[in-house]
């Protein structure tokens, strides 16, 4: 017995027959889909449903209640189908009534006005069907045959078996066959055991290379950057992995907000498979503005303003401008965090970018008071799509106030911590090799799975009181866990986030070192429900840091989307700062806390609320954090 492909695979629509005889008298009603036994399965069946789907938005009379739940049928045997249950059964009753029983209408008729009529669905699925026999028509090398990835014994289930043919297709089509087609297969039904036999039908034609490659769309962009980034030329054996890498190296110039392929339908003059990529530009100047807050660090605002094309070649300039520090209980004052940055892509190698900055900095801690200005240069090498190293030198020129030391009042017997004034210029060279397999198409969107991870060695001069030399290693961890499978939950809608950091300072003790070169635990970057700064060493009788020359820290983040644009997010941070020659021991601090999200476009919004789970004198009972974009 031959089986059209439309058993194989699950229906997405159906023609419904729907009677409203009764229009101005609808039937309400609540359906009862019966479990079996598989929640992917049964998830499946639900979305199918009228009955389930059209409860409440399409209101229908008795007769049409009855018509409704007999196109279900229908459905759910599709549905059975496509997982290789070929001899299933589906029963729906109404107030415990068949669909055939020629009283069910009249019974429905007499349901007192306002009540529910009670539906039934439940499910015989008999023998799970296997695959016996797999035959492949036409012409096929023996390299792609292996990628069909079916064989005789795996369950006859619609997906697997599309996904296999699709699979085949992909693999002709990397290996240079651009007009191959493997059509959908054909199954026949054993007639001596639950089986089906398929038949997959294949054109390769002929092996190709790559012809023309015409880039269309841009306007301002000089059309030799965009050849130097597609690395695709006319003779190249033909890969459609090649031109999707091609299509995404266009779009990372930053430049465009689109970038399409369309691949030609017939060889062209040279010979090959013409592709053609289409470009749009995105708005070459655009105007953001920030906006976050905590109850330690206070209030922030800034603007930013960037042009994405300067020149024509992908370059962007980015000037900001930011007030900190507004009312927090860790600050003394407003400040300012100021900068100008200019990229240039493509820098004397292609996927190597340069990077010059100038900025300003004002700051009010509980820690120290900081004015500085900061230069920089940054050259960027990416070596994979996972890997890349930075190099480059780093200048500061800083105004610190900060405590010394702390001393007894001969009168009073109190504990005072005086402050001076203190000047540094600091030169550093920092290096630092990131890794990075989220896979993310732009970075708004929140990573579901891989890993980022980057470590950092950060020599550098310190001119000032006291002069000093030292060497700052940092190594931070990311990883992030789609809990799809786990919870039967959509993809993206449950992940559970971590991340570890250290880092330490050799060289120096802590007070040798710049106090904004220290370590500091606490806030939204280390330790959430401790203030900024709040977890180290401080100054005897007071709450002033001292800072540290090695921290350890780590969090576990659960995030939940819940409804719609909402979601929630459930963390514990934990960590520790600890001093070289303070003596003060190791004191590890954990803060627990809620959150809720809104996703925007451009990135969730975050709010948070964590407790310190041992609490000292002076710490707040609980810290607030919102801002833009995930905590890691």
């Amino acid at each position: 017995m031959r089986l059209s492909c439309s058993r194989l695979v699950l229906a997405v629509a159906c023609m419904a027959f729907g009677h409203f005889a009764n229009a101005a008298d609808p039937q309400s009603y609540r359906v009862d889909i019966a479990s079996t036994g598989d929640g992917d399965r049964d998830a499946t069946l639900k979305s199918t449903s009228d009955l389930q789907t059209l409860r409440t938005s399409a209101p229908v009379s008795p007769f049409g209640l009855i018509a409704r739940a007999r196109a279900d049928i229908d459905r759910f045997t599709t549905v059975l189908e496509s997982y290789g249950y070929y001899q299933s059964g589906v029963t729906i009753k109404i107030n415990g009534m068949a669909l055939k029983d020629s009283a069910l209408r009249d019974a429905l008729a007499a349901v007192p006005k306002g009540s529910d009529a009670r539906v039934d669905v439940s499910f015989t699925l008999g023998p799970l069907y296997h695959l016996r026999k797999i035959d492949v028509e036409g012409e096929l090398p023996d390299s792609a045959r292996n990628t069909l990835g079916l064989k005789p014994g795996d369950a006859a289930v619609a997906s697997t078996v599309l996904a296999g043919g699709a699979r085949l297709q992909s693999a002709l089509q990397e290996q240079g066959y651009a007009f191959a087609q493997v059509d959908a297969p054909v199954a026949y039904e054993a007639a001596d055991e639950p089986a089906l036999d398929l038949s997959f039908h294949v054109v390769t034609g002929p092996r190709v290379n790559l012809g023309e490659i015409h880039i269309e769309g841009q306007k301002r962009t000089h059309e030799s950057v965009l050849r130097k980034a597609v690395l695709l030329r006319t003779g190249e054996p033909y890969r459609p992995s090649a031109i999707e890498r091609g299509r995404r190296d266009l779009l990372a110039l930053g430049v465009f907000g689109q970038v399409t392929v369309q691949v030609g339908t017939a060889v062209d003059g040279t010979g090959g498979v013409p592709v053609t990529f289409k470009v749009r530009e995105r708005p070459r100047h655009a105007v953001t503005v920030n906006a976050a807050y905590s109850s330690d660090l206070g209030g922030s605002g800034g603007v930013t303003w960037t042009d994405r094309n300067l020149f024509g070649n992908a370059e962007q300039l980015k000037i900001r401008a930011s007030v900190i520090g507004l009312s927090g209980s860790d600050t003394t004052g407003a400040g300012y965090d100021t900068a100008a940055q200019f990229i240039k892509p493509d820098f004397l190698h292609r996927d190597q970018s340069l990077q010059l900055s100038v900025g300003a900095l004002k700051q009010s801690l509980q820690a120290y008071d900081q004015t500085a200005t900061t230069t920089g240069v940054i050259v960027t090498r990416k070596l994979s799509s996972i890997w890349s190293v930075s190099a480059g030198l780093t200048t500061v020129n800083e105004k610190i106030i900060q405590p010394v030391d702390d001393v007894i009042d001969p009168q009073s017997h109190e504990v005072l911590v005086p402050k001076t004034t203190y000047f540094y210029t600091l030169v550093a060279l920092p290096l630092t090799v990131s890794y990075d397999s989220t896979d993310l198409p732009t970075p708004l969107e929140d990573p579901r799975h891989g890993f980022r991870g980057s470590l950092t060695l950060t020599p550098t001069l310190a001119i000032g009181h006291p002069d000093a030399t030292f060497v700052i290693e940092q190594i931070q961890l990311a990883g992030y866990f789609d809990l799809t499978k786990l919870l039967g939950t959509d993809p993206g809608r449950s992940v559970l986030a971590a991340r570890a950091l250290a880092g330490i300072a050799k060289g120096a003790s802590e007070f040798s070192l710049p106090p904004d070169q220290r370590f500091y635990g606490g806030g939204s970057n280390t330790i959430r429900g401790y203030r900024y700064q709040s977890v180290g060493p401080v100054f005897a009788g007071t709450l002033d840091p001292i800072g540290g020359t090695e921290i350890e820290a780590a969090s576990i983040e659960f995030r939940q989307r819940i409804v719609g644009n909402f979601g929630a997010a459930a963390f514990v941070d934990g960590g520790e700062v600890t001093a070289s020659s303070s003596g003060v021991p190791n004191d590890f601090r954990i803060g627990v806390g809620l959150g809720l999200r809104y996703y925007t476009p451009i990135g969730p919004i975050r709010l948070d609320v964590a407790m310190p789970t041992k609490r000292r004198s002076g710490d707040d009972s609980f810290e607030i954090y919102i801002g833009l974009g995930q905590a890691y």
